[in-house]
């Protein structure tokens, strides 16, 4: 059976005196769309940070193997270099950089051709974007675009996508969810970071967050009826996370998700 390209085991990390993640587990494919859905506050973002080595972000234990290589000793530029890519959920500015330049940073020789076929890919017309400079004046849908469109051109072995259907209008997310799986023909798997379960049935593989530990994972369509049946309903009755769970309705929400091993002072709890 081939190995998984990315593996993570039983990962712990805590931060400011409170633990984010909690004894994750999970595993993507060459190739594959693995969506990552979970309320705003679960943890999402901090995994993904810790995955691609962010400052701030070193497990406490656990690890997290890429092609089999353990990733704790290396640093954000090493795992770049070894194909781990984060496309930022607020993507950076780079003032007055013309867009087709900052597109082929990430190559050592970006071709025109190649820039216009990439801006293409994300539904910028090369002839318009391409010399336009990436910065204040762009809509937030447009800085979306350029930044999936910059990773798109860097063919990477694994992109982290953190919210790239944020700030992007209903009729511009078929066109996201189409890069998504041309990069995933194209051989690159992807980890799809998400708090909207619209786009989750695009996916190969879909796995739920709650409360910085992995509840469920299997077919996009379950993950679905979890999040809406289940999720959801915590998010109207107990706001974002995180939460106190010292609170007993929080408590209650917890272990109606499986998680009671996860609150300390509960049976088989070892926090």
């Amino acid at each position: 059976m081939k190995e998984p390209l990315l593996r993570i085991e039983d990962l712990w990390l805590r931060r400011d005196d409170r633990t984010i993640l909690q004894g994750v587990n999970l595993e993507l494919n060459p190739g594959e769309v693995h969506v990552l859905l979970g309320l705003n506050g679960s943890g999402k973002s901090s995994l993904a940070y810790t995955i691609m080595g962010c400052e701030g972000y070193t497990p406490d234990s656990g690890r997290i193997l890429f092609d089999g290589q353990d990733l704790a000793d290396l640093s954000i530029t090493e795992r770049a270099k070894l194909g781990i890519t984060l496309a930022w959920q607020e993507p950076a500015r780079f003032e007055g950089i013309p867009i087709g330049k900052y597109v082929g940073l990430g190559q050592e020789q970006a071709s025109r051709q190649m820039v216009a076929t990439t801006l293409e890919a994300v539904s910028l017309p090369a002839k318009y974007y391409g010399y336009r400079a990436a910065d204040k004046t762009l809509s937030g849908g447009e800085r979306k675009r350029v930044e999936l469109a910059s990773v798109y051109a860097m063919q990477p072995r694994l992109a982290i996508l953190d919210e790239p259907d944020s700030g992007i209008d209903v009729l511009s997310v078929g066109d996201i969810a189409m890069l998504i799986r041309r990069m995933a023909l194209e051989g690159s798997a992807v980890l799809l970071i998400t708090h909207s379960d619209e786009i989750v049935e695009m996916a190969d593989v879909a796995s739920l967050m709650c409360a910085g530990t992995i509840i469920f994972s299997g077919k996009p369509q379950e993950a679905r009826r979890y999040f809406s049946t289940r999720c959801m309903p915590h998010l109207e009755s107990l706001g974002s996370q995180p939460w106190d769970v010292t609170k007993p309705e929080v408590r209650a929400a917890l272990a109606s998700n499986g998680m009671g091993r996860f609150v300390p002072g509960e049976a088989g709890n070892d926090g």
